[in-house]
């Protein structure tokens, strides 16, 4: 008796109208009468984004014009971590979705600008008018929009394709029917000779659709450095090399590395060696401070051992201190009996005149 029912499940999926499909998911529509963002079947289901991608690019359609969408504001807002909102906002920008640029502000400074396409792929194909249905809508305030073609045929008299106004004469605004389909002249005509102010960029049936100008792609980047490898790969080394590889599993559980890995990765450790590193300092540099989670330990160990390799030992005459340059002895002048400093015997600077000597 103490036990709730709740019947407005069973209600609603009563009122579905049609059959029920037997197994799968069963969707109860009600429409949206505010707070509702419209998105794509090409954004919710595309099938090489990730889930957290796809909720990223969902949760950025529905925020309005100059929101802050940085990663760190993004990590804050959801318990995702930097890392994962990091590689789904370069999900969305490999797929069209995302544009990050950096551009130069007043005074020296630089400000990253960006801009999310809610329809990437027609905007890639340049089949799409701004103000055309399904065209890019930009989120900003629109200054003198255009009247609309049928307003312009309605106040203005256009005239018949065989008899053109004169241009200084412009016909009284009256109210005609609308023209015949193939009969109507070009708007340009109707501009030359009518003298009508040229409206502002608006979609018109049968005109060209105007270019889309996306933004300055970003930055190449740099090519990826190669592995550092021996002078020479010795047997020893390259055991020393593979052992040391397969055992950082040991020590670390994420460094789990498959023969593959193992055999492309020896040579950058060899080096290492050849370098007088020890063992246990490899792998400090390997194992130390690793990302939570590690997705491709290959990679990382393949940067490390590129990034952080050490420099050769310098030698035991490489640290001695630079010696002086030998100071010449003392000599006494054979005229003046004076102390001098030569390598040889013989007169001092001021006796060598009167003896005829060269200085």
């Amino acid at each position: 008796m103490d036990t709730q029912h709740d019947n407005a499940l069973a209600h609603a999926l009563a009122a579905i109208p049609g059959p029920v499909p037997p197994s799968g998911v069963i969707h109860i529509v009600i429409p949206h009468t505010n707070r509702f963002t419209v998105v794509g079947n090409h954004l919710a289901q595309h099938a090489g984004l990730s889930l957290v991608a796809i909720g990223i690019g969902v949760h950025i359609q529905s925020l309005p014009a100059g929101s802050e969408i940085s990663i760190k504001t993004l990590a804050a807002r959801f318990p995702e971590g930097e890392v994962r909102i990091a590689c789904a906002l370069r999900e969305l920008e490999a797929h069209g979705y995302l544009r990050r640029t950096r551009v130069r502000l007043a005074k020296g400074r630089v400000a990253t600008r960006t801009v999310f396409c809610n329809q990437p792929g027609a905007v890639l194909r340049g089949g799409v008018v701004p103000g055309a249905p399904g065209a890019p809508v930009v989120a900003a305030a629109v200054r003198n929009p255009a009247p609309a073609p049928a307003l312009v045929r309605e106040h203005l008299r256009v005239p018949e394709p065989t008899r053109v106004p004169e241009p200084a004469r412009v016909p009284e605004p009256t109210r005609v029917r609308e023209p015949e389909p193939g009969l109507v002249p070009e708007p340009a005509l109707v501009r030359e000779h009518l003298r009508v102010r040229e409206p502002e960029p608006t979609a018109v049936a049968g005109a060209r659709p105007a270019p889309v100008r996306l933004p300055a792609p970003t930055a190449p980047k740099q090519p990826r450095r190669p592995l550092p490898h021996p002078h020479a790969l010795t047997p020893e080394r390259r055991q020393a090399a593979s052992a040391l590889l397969a055992d950082l599993r040991r020590h670390a559980v994420e460094l789990v590395l498959s023969e593959e890995a193992v055999e492309e990765l020896v040579p950058g450790v060899a080096a290492w060696l050849e370098r007088d590193a020890t063992t246990d300092a490899i792998r400090h540099a390997l194992t130390a401070d690793l990302p939570k989670p590690l997705k491709h330990p290959a990679r990382l160990l393949r940067h490390r051992l590129t990034a952080l390799l050490p420099p050769p030992l310098p030698g035991v005459h490489d640290l001695t201190a630079p010696r002086r340059a030998p100071v010449p002895p003392f000599q006494t002048c054979d005229g003046c009996e004076r102390a001098f400093r030569s390598h040889e015997p013989g007169h001092c600077r001021d006796c060598r005149a009167p003896y005829g000597e060269a200085v």
